[in-house]
């Protein structure tokens, strides 16, 4: 006999408890591996360690088109050659009117100053300029590049001062018959040149105006900039350098030759006319008045022709820096030419030639300075020519442009 057993159906309060605690340990179970791979991720993040910040880079530095090989032999040689004249020239102006009492005249005193700034042009700038030639790049150092702009600019303005001054000198004794400049008034103006020149040019050795370091040129110069503080500062020191002495130069060179002009003309149409007080002031009463004309217009045009040389190389060696400086601080797309370098270099350096034409002018047109020259030379090195000279007697310049007794210039 078969006995079926019945099984009580649950209730539908087991049935519901039973689905939850299901679907809660499939989820527990799918979950487990999901949490391990997190907290493992958490635990490889945790053992490195936090990125560090950014901080921006600077820019590489510009790349420079320098010199080709051939230009750079080129310009060493030359670089040498004008260093060594600047030097060692005007350190021998310097010497002759130190050591010799007899040269010491107001316009010795002047020379000697302006002697004195080329060769610390040459001591201070130019070995460092040449360096940077060959280099290609300026390694000096940011505060030096300051100094050696302000060296440049003080240096500089002090030997137009002195071209300035000597000009008026002369255009005040063969124009306005006036000889007013003593040695102790040339020894004060020359203070005053030298702290004029440094208030103008300290500025740049700190900082202000700011220069671009390291320099795109073989020195430190002004450059593109559109600052208005930096453009008036750039137009003031190329007024004070250049263009007010060289109007004023040029001013008294016409006048001073427009007067040597009529003079020729009246000695010519009025051969007698010569005073004869002033050829006894002269010493000259034993010559014949054509010789007594010869020298007297000779004595006046040959002092006033070597200013007027030296007016020339001024002008001829400065002009195009000052033009090259001018367009570098307006015109963007020349100060970053490609070519700028090369245009630097040779600019700058036919500036520098002027400190080593001025020994050799006074070599050649000064006749006491040939003599001291040969003097201070050992004999061996005495190999300069021996050049053709005037009258040795000293005479007063103003005794020379006003005749005595009449008054007439001759």
């Amino acid at each position: 006999m078969v006995h079926s057993a019945t099984v009580p159906l649950p209730e539908a309060g087991d049935v519901e408890a039973s689905l939850c605690c299901l679907v809660t340990g499939l989820l527990n179970l799918s979950a487990g591996p999901l949490m391990e791979n997190i907290s493992m991720a958490n635990v490889s993040l945790g053992s490195r360690s936090p990125p560090e910040p950014v901080t921006p880079t600077a820019d590489p530095p510009e790349s420079l088109q320098g010199v080709g090989l051939p230009l750079q032999v080129f310009f060493c040689f030359v670089m040498v050659a004008i260093l060594l004249v600047a030097l060692l020239g005007n350190v021998v102006v310097c010497l002759m009117v130190y050591q010799r009492s007899a040269m010491r005249s107001a316009i010795n005193i002047l020379l000697a100053s302006l002697a004195f700034a080329d060769m610390m042009l040459a001591i201070l700038n130019m070995p460092f300029a040449l360096v940077t030639v060959v280099t290609t790049n300026w390694i000096f150092g940011d505060v030096f590049c300051r100094v050696s702009a302000m060296l440049f600019w003080f240096f500089v303005m002090e030997g137009v001062a002195i071209l300035l001054i000597i000009s008026i000198d002369r255009f005040l004794i063969i124009v306005q018959k006036q000889d007013k400049l003593s040695p102790q008034r040339a020894k004060v103006l020359i203070v005053v040149t030298w702290g004029l020149s440094f208030i103008f040019s300290f500025p740049l050795a700190v900082g202000s105006p700011p220069l671009q370091i390291p320099p795109r040129a073989p020195q430190c110069v002004f450059g593109y900039s559109i600052e208005p503080g930096y453009h008036t500062y750039v137009l003031i020191i190329m007024l004070v350098f250049f263009f007010i002495p060289f109007m004023v130069m040029l001013y008294t060179f016409m006048g001073i030759l427009n007067t040597i002009r009529h003079n020729a003309i009246r000695i010519h149409s009025h051969p007698d006319s010569i005073c004869l007080s002033q050829a006894s002031k002269l010493g000259l009463l034993s010559l014949q008045r054509p010789f007594q004309m010869n020298i007297d217009m000779s004595f006046k045009t040959r002092a006033f022709t070597t200013i007027l040389i030296l007016f020339s190389v001024f002008t001829v060696c400065w002009a195009p820096f000052t033009a090259y400086s001018l367009i570098t601080t307006f015109s963007d797309g020349f100060y970053h030419k490609d070519s700028f370098f090369q245009v630097s270099t040779w600019v700058l350096w036919l500036c520098y030639l002027k400190s080593a034409l001025n020994p050799l002018i006074y070599y050649w047109r000064i006749k006491k300075f040939r003599d001291a020259c040969l003097d201070l030379m050992p004999k061996y090195f005495k190999f300069l020519p021996q050049l053709p000279g005037n009258t040795k007697r000293r005479i007063q310049p103003s005794a020379v442009y006003v005749c005595g007794e009449h008054r007439s210039v001759v």
